[in-house]
């Protein structure tokens, strides 16, 4: 089904019911969001924006980037969402790139541009109010002034859920390009046609049914896919309520937010799991008294009860699943989730299969994996024995993107001969065929022995230490060294020797590591490391 059929329906049987919302500000109900874009669909027609032509959205994230989304979309103008925390010379480049000539973004945001390095751009609005804050053309300002005459005009009788109706014929048509903020490269413009996004929103609906009464809270940049696509487009187009938090979601923030929502799922990335895990459970399950008494048949389970309700608590006492993506989780947090029963998953996806790739339900997931292929797409391993030798990870399907947008040579690099998508992952299959992934084909490190050194698999023990935040492991000649960003002023606090915890580190490290992955050195990082909207870590920075 075309996601637009689904968001007709759903706003014409939900039109009282909260669509959009600010935590504890502005809320826009599905005849609220309605209303918002039939006008934006008559400014457009007033001051002659075309279908295909470009809509740049450039803002934090808020219920009116959501309206200003679908209101878009459903003109058929394409959509380009930019990261709010795009340098400047950035969000210059890249809507000067997509051509757009329309532009929402932050005040702050607009202050900082400079809009002779976008020449395209016509009209430009706060994502606050919709106010206009430029254009170069005296017939928008007019459009705007009139737009109340102008929208009563079109609606003489007065806009209704009879008046909803959005186009559906255009599933091969492009729909957004959404630029990527990858770990190894440059941002590049993914081209999705309609009918990835309406794959999407289809398996979501499958798998994870919503419905009105559900409500969900988002934390996740609307401005990449995952986050645009699961607690935006997925969720309203079948009648839930996504509130936006606006802010970075710290643990305190997104549990209090939670608790307060009551959220019927939870989407989001394994870091922010493994701060919650870290913050909240980690410091009782570590004391002494705690391993001896987990370690009791029958008592232990007793208490992993008790840590899984605290914990469902915590998130509203209302979740049906957790779903991660963007990273693999913490094998050491995996096995305590496990422990507890908390009714997690991991997924995998990319922007360009907007976004899924793979799923599967919390109850059938495969301990350190990433799911099974979703519907609309197939998957292969480009090795010999996919079940015990690891190749890329490859995918063709429905909801595979066209290509990179003003970029031939990236487009045919992204593709085999044969018309499949290179995810650029290296993965193993199992019999099930759940997925497996060992790393990035750009991160992996070859050994001097000829050896494949995954270093996520590395780090995943690194961050296992105390006071370790994060790392990144890197090879330096012959060398492996972890870049370590720790919790410096703990670990000062409860006395710790930082030169000596090197050594610690180290010896702690390569106990569980081959001979060939064995870390020699570590080096502390200043600051925490540059990372992408999925919260993985940009690591072409720290070569």
């Amino acid at each position: 089904m075309h996601y637009f059929s689904r968001l007709e329906n759903t706003i014409k049987a939900n039109w009282d019911r909260i669509a959009l919302a600010n935590f504890r500000g502005e809320s826009f109900t599905y005849g609220d969001l309605a209303k918002q874009i039939a006008r934006f669909h008559v400014f457009f027609e007033a001051v002659g924006l075309k279908k295909g032509d470009k809509v740049a959205l450039c803002a934090k994230n808020s219920a009116r980037w959501g309206v200003t989304f679908f209101a878009a979309n459903t003109y058929e103008a394409v959509l380009v969402p930019i990261l709010a925390d795009f340098n400047p010379e950035s969000v210059n480049s890249l809507v000067d790139h997509s051509e757009s000539k329309v532009l929402l973004t932050d005040t702050d945001i607009w202050n900082k541009l400079d809009i002779t390095k976008m020449p395209t751009v016509q009209a430009v609005f706060s994502s606050s109010d919709f106010s206009l804050l430029y254009s170069s053309d005296p017939k928008i300002q007019e459009a705007c002034d009139q737009l109340d005459k102008l929208f009563d005009a079109k609606y003489p009788g007065g806009f209704s859920a009879e008046n909803v109706s959005y186009p559906i014929n255009n599933d091969s048509e492009l729909a957004i390009i959404n630029y990527t903020s990858g770990t190894t490269s440059a941002p590049k413009g993914v081209m999705l046609r309609y009918e990835c996004v309406s794959e999407n929103v289809s398996f979501g609906q499958k798998r994870l049914p919503t419905g009105p009464g559900d409500q969900l809270v988002s934390m996740l940049p609307m401005a990449h896919m995952y986050g645009m696509m699961f607690e935006l487009i997925y969720p309203v187009c079948n009648g839930a309520a996504v509130f936006y938090l606006g802010k970075t979601p710290t643990p305190a923030l997104l549990l209090g937010a939670m608790k307060e929502v009551k959220p019927y799922l939870l989407i989001t990335v394994p870091l922010v799991m493994e701060k919650i895990f870290k913050s909240k459970v980690a410091p009782i399950v570590n004391k002494p008294v705690m391993k001896v008494i987990c370690a009791i048949p029958g008592v232990n389970q007793l208490i992993f009860k008790k840590v899984r309700k605290s914990l469902l608590e915590a998130f509203g006492g209302n979740i049906r699943e957790i779903v991660m993506g963007g990273a693999a989780l913490n094998p050491e947090v995996e096995k305590w989730f496990r422990k507890f029963k908390l009714p997690f998953t991991v997924g995998y996806g990319m922007t360009e299969a907007a976004p899924l790739l793979a799923y599967e339900d919390w109850w059938d997931f495969a301990s350190k994996s990433c799911g099974k292929a979703v519907d609309s797409v197939e998957v292969r391993i480009d090795s010999d024995d996919p079940y015990k030798k690891v190749g890329e990870i490859q995918a063709k399907g429905n909801s595979i993107m066209s290509g990179y947008y003003k970029n031939e040579e990236a487009t045919n690099a992204a593709f085999t001969a044969d018309g499949w998508l290179r995810t650029g992952d290296l993965g193993l299959l199992d019999k099930k065929g759940n997925i497996y992934i060992k790393g990035r084909s750009k991160n992996m490190i070859l050994s001097a022995n000829g050896q494949n050194i995954y270093p996520e698999e590395i780090e995943a023990v690194v961050n296992n230490q105390p006071y370790v935040v994060e790392s990144v492991v890197v090879d330096r000649g012959t060398k492996l060294v972890a870049l370590i960003y720790m919790d410096a002023e703990k670990a000062k606090s409860e006395g710790v020797d930082l030169e000596e915890y090197k050594k610690t580190i180290i010896a702690e490290v390569n106990l569980t590591m081959p001979a060939y992955s064995k870390v020699t050195m570590v080096e502390y990082m200043d600051q925490p490391f540059e990372k992408t909207p999925k919260m993985s870590i940009k690591r072409f920075m720290y070569k």
